[in-house]
């Protein structure tokens, strides 16, 4: 949503302003994966929760981001259930609600299969969320 109606946008000025805030590096690494959440779906929008935290959202949470000193997270909210043939989640794997991908300056997103998690997201958002999935299963 843009921050100041209720019309849908698919890009939002305050995640620019986060990004912008950040190093060049962590700027690169998360322009790149907005433009695969973006591309994974031409629906995803994007908000400001948690005050400053960038998400994408499209029928529920798919991702968002958290820069630290040293790294940019990217939190990949799947319950857990869906799969990571790649091994590319890097923490989380116990939790219940979302996975984390890490990644470093210098590293190279395996774009691939972050794609195809996303896209899983999004299909399991669209019938109903992890939360019900991980029920009926």
């Amino acid at each position: 949503m843009s921050p100041d109606d209720n019309t849908p946008s698919v890009i939002d000025p305050r995640v620019d302003a986060f990004i912008e805030a950040l190093p060049e590096w962590q700027q690169e690494i998360c322009r790149e994966v907005r433009e695969l959440v973006h591309a994974a779906d031409p629906e995803v929008r994007e908000t400001i929760k948690r005050t400053t935290q960038p998400y994408f959202v499209l029928d529920g949470n798919i991702c968002a981001f958290l820069a630290a000193k040293n790294h940019v997270n990217v939190f990949l909210y799947d319950g857990a259930i869906v799969p990571d043939p790649e091994g590319i989640i890097t923490g989380g794997h116990d939790n219940k609600t979302a996975r984390t991908v890490a990644f470093r300056e210098g590293e190279t997103i395996n774009a691939a299969a972050l794609t195809a998690m996303f896209k899983q997201i999004i299909a399991n958002n669209r019938a109903g969320g992890w939360r019900k999935l991980k029920r009926e299963a």
